[in-house]
């Protein structure tokens, strides 16, 4: 079966992404997946000859590594592969339901919400280092096209973790489709930093202490409707500080109607265990946040590469073994690139006519 289509242009395959990470995600928590997968062989290929070099060459952090994790669609075919075992078509019987023989059992439809057609393919989710200034790829894995980015995220995650056991995440970047609770803490129970765009979806006005709104980037709203001021941050009580936007430290409080008499003016303190979705640490409106989150393309970057430079989709495999062994090979010809790329200063040489 073919999975719904979205309900506006461009709008994914609709998916409940907060409830399936509240039960799927403490599952494989518990569930500890063993590298036993058959593209072990070719893995252990490129982490020991490509990854590693770059990790060498110091391309790559592995003790202090950020991930920008993405899924893109992989078109392995026009329609599905299937052949009948039954003898109903020389009974007269053309449309029956009987089981089929698949030559790709692990490839079903999905909807690509950037052409807005249905597909028969993956799902790729891929896992590149953002702070690498090649947007290294790290970890792929090949998931059914129906499936939806937080389902692949969670899986692919964790099977990254039984792969890489050694690398240290410390920040994760992802799109609006992994904005869930559930993810929020568990990268707080891991020590990860998250930077994940808010779902519209799932945003909305509360109350917060003393009737004061709180905006959908987590900023405080006064009782005159403005939003309030970033006024630095408490590390060690863990909470943002923001004051009131009439105010300032030569001239005090000069609103109309003040909400406190203290002549600073009215502050509101955010701790990040009140709602760690909402308040993030950096907040999602500094300049700190967005310059981190801008960071999150590269992972779009590295799968334009793999899809149109080095036309992933052209392959005519009928196996998922040899669609991994055509992602791998694409995976170490992009560690090559960065190995023979010239640094900033030879470059800009090069580029003015001088001997780098």
């Amino acid at each position: 079966m073919k999975p719904p289509k979205g309900k506006k242009k461009g709008q994914k395959t609709p998916c409940d992404s907060s409830s399936t990470a509240s039960r799927l995600l403490p599952l494989l928590e518990r569930w500890q997946l063993k590298p036993q997968n058959p593209f072990f062989l070719i893995f252990r290929l490129y982490q020991q000859q490509f990854l590693d070099q770059s990790i060498h060459r110091g391309l790559v952090n592995p003790r202090h590594l950020a991930l920008a994790g993405d899924g893109t669609p992989v078109r392995t075919a026009a329609q599905q592969r299937k052949k009948r075992i039954c003898d109903c078509k020389e009974k007269g019987c053309s449309s029956c339901n009987c089981k089929r023989h698949y030559s790709q059992p692990d490839c079903n439809w999905g909807w690509d919400s950037h052409r807005e057609c249905y597909f028969f393919g993956y799902h790729l989710y891929m896992y590149v280092a953002s702070d690498s200034f090649s947007d290294l790829p790290v970890f792929p894995l090949l998931e059914r096209a129906s499936r939806h980015d937080m389902l692949s995220f969670l899986h692919s995650f964790f099977t990254m973790k039984a792969y890489l056991p050694e690398f240290q995440i410390e920040k994760l970047l992802l799109d609006s489709a992994h904005d869930a609770y559930a993810v929020y803490d568990y990268c707080r129970r891991e020590n990860i930093i998250p930077f994940i765009d808010l779902n519209p979806g799932h945003t909305g006005y509360f109350t917060y202490k003393d009737d004061f709104t709180i905006d959908d980037d987590g900023v405080p709203v006064c009782k005159m409707g403005l939003r309030m001021h970033k006024d630095g941050y408490e590390a060690a009580k863990h909470r943002a500080k923001y004051r009131c936007p009439k105010s300032n430290r030569k001239r005090g409080c000069f609103c109309e109607h003040p909400c406190s008499p203290a002549k600073y003016g009215r502050t509101v303190h955010i701790f990040t265990d009140d709602n760690p979705r909402l308040f993030n640490i950096p907040p999602r409106d500094s300049k700190a946040w967005e310059k981190e989150y801008d960071r999150r393309t590269s992972v779009e970057r590295s799968n334009k590469r793999e899809k149109e430079d080095y036309k992933l989709e052209d392959g005519r495999h009928r196996s998922t073994k040899m669609w991994y062994c055509r992602l791998y090979g694409i995976m170490m010809l992009q560690h090559l690139d960065a190995w023979e790329m010239p640094s900033v200063e030879a470059f800009q040489k090069s580029f003015l006519g001088l001997a780098a």
